[in-house]
């Protein structure tokens, strides 16, 4: 029987087990046994805690998507008042380190490949597109109209999925400074005859 108060600590630690393992092996070799031996356990553990892979799949896109949305949340609580501030930390969130970190990118790359397949994987994807649209035409709609502002929100969630898989499929590391850059630019365009862009 577990000690208790250890699920929690069993929990991250398998989640972090897993991406190590697609990272290294990519997500059809990331085998139960694989990431039990990475967090140094047993493969019944995997099975008590998840129900198997795909539960430790679940509940490993569900722990990077909430890193995704906490550090968003932290950059626009500390981000000025303004559309313009608020959509630069909803850029900045994106491409914040953990979210490009070598292991969290393949992940990410395998989540949304699995999507296409699985019926949990689609819902958490769907839930995270519909989040990024939804949280930029809100700050878009403050400063330009309802289709200007869908448009906008439309083309920058595009943009930053953009960049972030061009740059993870590169071969060299991905410029987060020239991907924020180049969403910036884009937000100043779209932001240039308002009277909020200052």
């Amino acid at each position: 029987m577990p000690k208790l108060g250890m699920e929690p600590i069993r929990r991250r630690q398998l989640v972090q087990a897993t991406l190590q393992a697609i990272d290294e092996a990519g997500l059809a070799n990331a085998t139960i046994a694989r990431i039990a031996n990475r967090a140094n356990v047993s493969t019944g553990i995997i099975s008590h805690y998840f129900g198997g892979k795909e539960g430790l799949l679940d509940a490993t896109m569900r722990q990077v998507l909430s890193e995704l949305g906490k550090g968003i949340a932290q950059r626009r609580a500390r981000a000025e008042d303004s559309p313009r501030a608020q959509i630069r930390a909803i850029i900045d969130g994106n491409f914040d380190e953990h979210q490009v970190s070598q292991s969290v990118m393949k992940t990410w790359l395998a989540f949304w490949a699995s999507s296409m397949h699985r019926g949990n994987l689609q819902r958490l994807q769907r839930v995270n597109d519909r989040r990024l649209y939804s949280n930029l035409c809100f700050q878009f709609r403050r400063c330009l109209d309802r289709q200007e502002a869908q448009d906008a929100a439309r083309g920058l969630a595009a943009l930053i999925d953009g960049l972030w898989l061009r740059g993870a499929l590169a071969s060299e590391t991905l410029d987060v400074e020239r991907a924020r850059r180049i969403a910036y630019d884009y937000l100043d365009g779209q932001l240039k005859h308002t009277e909020t862009f200052a």
